[in-house]
């Protein structure tokens, strides 16, 4: 028998199997399946991830740099991390080839036609989610708003559902028209999200005490992008959420209402994978916007 096939030595058996932890903040105890889900969600390589947000349309309609989603939106997915829209986009517009991963809307009900937002449900099955080989689904969690509780309910049933199958929830910290937008109250928004089984949220960014927000939460943060900035507004605020704990950016506005989305999510990359700073990203913009 060759040298080389002797038994044993191919087992390596005074080696011990690695045994690491998963590189996402509290996910480390989570099935195969959901893991993996996060791991196409963020990058394994940074810990983080650039969401691009076009799901404005299940309550908006037709927003402002979404009224065609083939022609705006399709040619930046390659740039993306992940897409969070919404399945009715996914099924009618998004190409099937697509290899990015798709984390889907799964709550909705009143327009923007109505005074009050919190009247939401869960607005698709999760078994659809299967179908459509989603990566995540979110849902807005309407913490102090007049439905809380049902909004809070609608999130562990969806949460529930997740686990069943594998497939990760991001809750989401909703604010209405009237509620203050400071650190407190998304410390408190954010962790009831994660202590009722939320795998990540998505949270607004503050600029006091927000690293407060994302080190008393347990589960990663991804900041949402919120209303449209001056580039260089954006790009600092992707900044300093990340160097304050995120780990990533959903962003839509501040991407597809730009005069140049590719150069924008571009810099966005850079400044949440590469902790670029926001004026050397604005250049990259600049630089990238000139070569058209």
């Amino acid at each position: 028998m060759p040298e080389a096939d002797k038994e044993g030595e191919r087992y390596q058996a005074d080696t011990p199997q690695a045994a690491p932890g998963f590189f996402l903040k509290g996910s480390h105890q989570l099935d195969w399946g959901m893991k993996n889900r996060l791991a196409r969600t963020f990058n394994p390589q940074s810990g983080r991830t650039v969401m691009l947000a076009i799901d404005h349309g299940y309550f908006q309609g037709p927003t402002t740099g979404l009224e065609r989603i083939d022609l705006s939106i399709v040619p930046l997915i390659p740039s993306c991390d992940a897409l969070f829209c919404t399945r009715g986009i996914l099924r009618s517009v998004i190409p099937a080839q697509s290899q990015k991963p798709m984390v889907l809307r799964a709550s909705g009900g009143p327009s923007i036609l109505r005074e009050e937002l919190s009247d939401e449900q869960i607005a698709m099955d999760m078994d659809d989610a299967v179908r459509l080989n989603a990566a995540g689904v979110g849902i807005q969690v309407f913490i102090g708003g007049e439905h809380e509780t049902r909004s809070v309910h609608n999130m562990t049933r969806l949460v529930d559902a997740g686990l069943r199958v594998g497939i990760p929830v991001m809750g989401i910290t909703a604010v209405g028209k009237t509620m203050t937008r400071d650190a407190k109250y998304f410390r408190l928004a954010c962790r009831i999200i994660a202590e009722l089984g939320a795998q990540y949220v998505k949270t607004y960014y503050v600029e006091e005490d927000f690293e407060t927000v994302t080190a008393s939460c347990p589960v990663p943060i991804v900041m949402a992008g919120g209303k449209k900035l001056p580039e260089l507004d954006a790009l600092t605020m992707a900044y300093n959420a990340i160097q304050q704990g995120a780990a990533g950016v959903d962003m839509g506005r501040n991407i597809f209402q730009s005069e140049a989305p590719k150069a924008m999510i571009a810099a966005v990359a850079a400044v949440v994978h590469q902790n670029m700073r926001p004026k050397e990203a604005l250049d990259l913009l600049n630089s990238l916007k000139a070569k058209g």
